[in-house]
């Protein structure tokens, strides 16, 4: 057992080390921009990850590493926003031009892509007041 859950956590290490987050202001729609690029769209990505919640600050920073190491390589027209470590999954917020993007990036850093979903509009306690 322990032998497995320390494949997963390699794993999930290998796959998932990326950067530190890219701060960025969100806005109601998605068509942020980054000069010369084309229109920057919202992604959700889940990931499957056992175990992910258990993983240590020192593997998330390997994890982060990884991810920021590819998204330079893959240049400014995908960028890593944020990601949430949950029991067996991490959700993770993109920008990106197009989901093929997101899907090179998740095989070049070795990461899973389960789920990936266009975000159509972002909405906050903000939204309330107008």
């Amino acid at each position: 057992m322990k032998s497995i859950t320390n494949r997963i956590l390699i794993f999930a290490i290998m796959l998932f080390t990326g950067s530190a987050s890219i701060a960025q202001t969100s806005t109601a729609s998605n068509n942020s921009t980054t000069p010369n690029s084309k229109t920057m769209k919202t992604y959700l990505i889940e990931r499957d990850i056992p175990g992910a919640g258990n993983l240590t600050p020192e593997q998330l920073k390997a994890i982060s590493q990884k991810s920021c190491s590819v998204l330079k390589e893959m240049g400014p027209q995908i960028q890593w926003i944020q990601s949430y470590v949950t029991g067996d999954k991490i959700y993770c917020i993109y920008k990106a031009e197009n989901e093929d993007l997101i899907r090179e990036h998740a095989q070049k850093g070795g990461f899973p892509a389960n789920k990936i979903t266009e975000v159509d509009t972002e909405i906050s306690p903000a939204t309330a007041q107008n």
